[in-house]
């Protein structure tokens, strides 16, 4: 295998200082908080073409995370559950990934985003546009957050 190197590409700026501050999964009440993602030096050629899109999957290194925890219970649940059967930070790579309305560009280097999860000053680690023809599942199912679909953001 070869080395595998993660390099920030910009930060997220919201109005979050902590992590209890975050909302769940960025779902909150309209209107939602704007916030920015300003990219670093050197990678702003790479929103070239993004204007036109109205979402867009941001990942983003959850820095603040904590040590990993393979099991834990959910706050909403009564069963242990396995990390990967949740959104939960303490990952062994922790990666978060949220879809955001996009609201255009503030300057050549900063977007303007809603629907953000994450403390100010998270790392961000790649922009990808969202399809609704490729990123949308209608007939996906839940598993074990199936009971708690009507809870928004579960």
């Amino acid at each position: 295998m070869s080395d595998l190197a993660i390099r920030p590409i910009g930060t997220i700026h919201t109005p979050w200082k902590a992590i209890a501050d975050c909302p769940r999964n960025g779902r909150q009440p309209n209107p939602a908080p704007e916030c920015r993602v300003r990219l670093l030096a050197g990678f702003t050629e790479g929103l070239r073409g993004l204007d036109g899109f109205s979402h867009l999957i941001l990942l983003y290194w959850m820095d603040l995370a904590g040590p990993t925890e393979l099991v834990f219970t959910p706050p909403f649940d009564k069963q242990p559950r396995g990390i990967f059967s949740t959104r939960a930070p303490r990952r062994p790579n922790p990666i978060g990934m949220s879809v955001v309305a996009f609201d255009g560009f503030e300057r050549a280097d900063t977007l303007k985003v809603r629907y953000l999860d994450c403390v100010d000053g998270t790392p961000l680690i790649d922009i990808k546009p969202y399809l609704p023809t490729t990123d949308c599942e209608p007939d996906a199912t839940m598993g074990w957050l199936a009971p708690h679909a009507t809870r928004r953001g579960a």
